[in-house]
């Protein structure tokens, strides 16, 4: 060998040197997660909020007509089990009455029309009802089995809903909303 030749290494075939430079650098990487991971840790929300994001509740002794209210995530929620005769009401309202005809309903296409059905725990079950209790004028709370229509009625500004929860007058702009929801068992819903 000549003073001006050198060895050369084949290229392509990893050296001692490369298989350093990939050990340390794995272990940046894993050092750099576990001092960041606390930090991520951090923003997840905590067991009591986690605990609110789903509650449910025991409808057995709800008779025909009866109502109950609960809280989910700091709202009212009315929960009523209507009469057939409220339930043959709310069908036989023609949308075009209606203040606003959108159903507003979380479980289904929430821009369906606002039909009694469409606002109810549905086929086989319509005479559940389930929904946020905030008047959609100002946030108030309505009164159950009052009104004009026998569902609701805001007295703060006037606000009156049907047994489906649907806007029918007053300053109201919209229906109140229905939250996602559905039954556990016969007797039982979960919300959220």
């Amino acid at each position: 060998m000549s003073e001006h030749e050198t060895t050369t290494e084949h290229a392509g075939e990893p050296t001692r040197r490369d298989f350093l430079y990939m050990v340390t650098g794995m272990a940046g990487a894993v050092g750099a997660v576990s001092v960041a991971w606390p930090f991520i840790d951090q923003m997840r929300p905590d067991a009591s909020t986690l605990a609110l994001a789903s509650i449910e509740v025991d409808v057995s002794a709800l008779e025909p007509g009866m109502s109950l209210t609960v809280k989910w995530r700091g709202k009212p929620v009315f929960i009523r089990n209507r009469t057939d005769k409220e339930v043959e009401e709310g069908k036989a309202v023609a949308l075009a009455d209606l203040k606003d005809p959108v159903a507003r309903n979380a479980n289904i296409d929430p821009t369906a029309e606002a039909t009694d059905v469409a606002r109810s725990a549905g086929e086989g079950k319509e005479n559940w009802i389930v929904m946020i209790g905030s008047c959609t004028h100002l946030g108030c709370v309505p009164l159950g089995q009052s009104g004009d229509f026998g569902g609701w009625f805001c007295p703060c500004h006037g606000s009156h809903y049907d047994t489906a929860g649907r806007i029918r007058k007053g300053p109201a702009p919209a229906n109140l909303a229905v939250p996602t929801y559905g039954f556990v068992s016969d007797t039982v819903i979960k919300i959220g």
